[in-house]
């Protein structure tokens, strides 16, 4: 009787272990049985936005002075920026920044001896947001006018930007997507296969780089800002069952 169950058990467990490994040989090749493919969406476009700053400062011994003195070189600078054709509403000024300066002296064996207050250093920054890009870009290049006026100006580079960006992105997406799905079509067909139902779709990083530029791509997307003109890109990993 002991022999006999024995054998039983045994004979259910081979039973069970050969339908385990079977299903688990059919779910491989089923696994195996599919194709991933990577399409491109690609799109070259020029800002609409552009932003524009530069700083402007002013030193004095008495707070008050140098106060007047920068309103002097801020209205200055305003009425300059409007006769190029810039609007007070793209016209924006910061804060004024006050900082005290100190003049260092030294005794005889250069040991330091005291902070003296030499004055005030007073800054100010102007920026001007627009969609009028090539406007703002050659008031940009034509600061010196400014600095020959007197005003002590320091002039950053303009930043550009996109406005329809999200139009764009879902453009791009439908771009990769159609790329993709014709490269898996390909690949099927030369291998004498079809594709089936789509199993997994992924997006990968969004890119956006300056135009014939040799700009690097990050892992976590690039998004220029220096260039006027750029390049988008995106891409859209597609898997798919073969039949």
């Amino acid at each position: 009787m002991k022999t006999t169950l024995q054998t039983i058990i045994i004979g259910l467990s081979i039973i069970i272990t050969a339908l385990v490994l079977g299903n688990a040989f059919q779910n491989r090749n089923k696994s195996a049985n599919t194709i991933a493919v990577t399409g491109l969406g690609t799109k070259d476009f020029v800002s609409d936005l552009i932003v524009w700053s530069g700083s402007f400062s002013k030193r004095n011994p008495v707070l008050k002075d140098a106060y007047a003195e920068l309103d002097k070189d801020r209205e200055t600078i305003r009425k300059y920026l409007k006769s190029k054709g810039v609007s007070d509403a793209n016209i924006v000024f910061s804060a004024v920044g006050i900082n005290k300066e100190f003049e260092t002296i030294y005794d005889t064996n250069m040991n330091v001896k005291e902070q003296r207050f030499s004055g005030y250093l007073l800054d100010q920054t102007v920026t001007i947001e627009s969609k009028e890009v090539d406007k703002i870009e050659d008031i940009s290049r034509q600061v010196s006018e400014l600095i020959n006026s007197g005003v002590e100006f320091y002039s950053q580079e303009p930043q550009y930007y996109y406005t329809k960006l999200s139009e764009l992105k879902i453009e791009m997406i439908a771009q990769a997507t159609k790329d993709a799905n014709e490269r898996a079509e390909r690949i099927a067909d030369n291998a004498g296969s079809s594709i089936g139902s789509l199993k997994n779709a992924s997006m990968g990083v969004f890119q956006i780089v300056a135009q014939n530029s040799a700009e690097d791509f990050s892992w976590g997307g690039s998004f220029n800002t220096s260039s006027k003109r750029k390049t988008a890109n995106i891409t859209v990993k597609l898997e798919y069952e073969v039949d």
